[in-house]
């Protein structure tokens, strides 16, 4: 068979075309989804697993769903403390590349119950910021991946991530935020290494974003500093230690067990005694919530959303769920 030089041109074209597809990426749910669509930006658009109300810690993938986890160029996901389901769904597929942020260097991870406030004085509430971290989020890391191979998720009976060591809601810090748009940003460019200048032109005006955002709610939340509250779930604990606020308790302390009565009984103790708000969450059933407001005559708050299950689904919805749970706190305890 004749190739004439058109038709070599054309093959290497087409081959130059391929190599510099932008991947395709797959995200598990809101607050991974806002990141990596800042990072990516025109370039293309990530899809997400969890749609919205859906639980990050329990999901049943649909087929079309599982096709796609096959396809990805790529999958970014908290990692397996947040939703082990979507570990065994990846090793049953083999070798889809991934990235785990928890894993991410530089990440800021703090154990459950570790809600003290960081150091404030002088923070400038840049989210490039916080590199006294940095050898904390190491052991941290290793300590979590750790745990998390010696811990059989089905022992408890339930899907739902431990309240044990690391906690996975690390995303409720904004520093954390920067740092793993930059990892998105360098594992697209090494998939993707022709518009690796836009993967970290974008990443930067993320990081950007993620500071002003940082700024406007440490002032919102500077008013209401030290006045105590109760949750729903043990979730928010990266946000009370970035931001200086004070969580009194939370109703549920795992995801898929319901509270104790001793529990509940201690916590309406201390609620009655010390917190001026009681936050139900979206997503999950407000109704001890309420009774609990009823019995102690603490203020019921409007149901926070760490997840950003109710926020639009675009490329603001990171720093949209940070400024809801700002807003929602807020505008409880600032009553008081």
């Amino acid at each position: 068979m004749r190739y004439t030089i058109s038709t070599i041109l054309a093959s290497l074209l087409a081959s130059g075309a391929a190599l510099a597809e932008v991947p395709k990426v797959v995200t598990d749910f809101a607050p991974t989804y806002g990141l990596v669509s800042m990072v990516m930006g025109d370039l293309g658009q990530p899809e997400i697993l969890l749609d919205k109300g859906a639980n990050a810690h329990e999901f049943q993938l649909k087929p079309s769903q599982s096709a796609a986890l096959q396809e990805a160029g790529l999958v970014v996901w908290v990692g397996p403390r947040m939703s082990p389901w979507l570990e065994r769904v990846l090793e049953s597929f083999g070798s889809v590349p991934e990235l785990r942020l928890l894993e991410v260097k530089g990440s800021h991870l703090q154990a459950f119950g570790a809600e003290a406030a960081h150091d404030h004085e002088g923070h400038d509430h840049e989210a490039e910021g916080h590199e006294d971290h940095d050898e904390h989020a190491e052991h941290g890391a290793e300590e979590g991946h750790a745990d998390h191979e010696g811990h059989d998720q089905a022992e408890e009976g339930h899907e739902g991530h431990s309240h044990e060591g690391i906690d996975p809601h690390a995303w409720l810090d904004p520093a954390n935020g920067a740092v793993w748009l930059d990892a998105i940003a360098a594992e697209l460019s090494r998939l993707d290494p022709e518009n690796a200048a836009t993967y970290a032109a974008n990443a930067a005006k993320g990081k950007a974003l993620i500071a002003e955002t940082d700024a406007q709610i440490a002032a919102q939340l500077k008013p209401v500093q030290g006045k105590p509250f109760v949750v729903f779930h043990d979730a928010y604990g990266y946000f009370a230690a970035h931001y200086g606020v004070t969580v009194a308790g939370a109703v549920a302390l795992g995801d898929a067990t319901s509270p104790g009565a001793a529990h509940l009984r201690d916590l309406q103790q201390k609620a009655g005694a010390e917190a001026l708000c009681l936050f139900p969450e979206a997503g999950h059933d407000g109704k001890q919530v309420e009774q609990m407001a009823e019995a102690t005559g603490v203020k019921l708050g409007a149901a926070l959303d760490p997840e950003g299950a109710a926020v639009e689904r675009d490329a603001l919805i990171y720093p949209a769920l940070l400024q809801g749970l700002a807003k929602t706190l807020a505008d409880c305890l600032s009553q008081k």
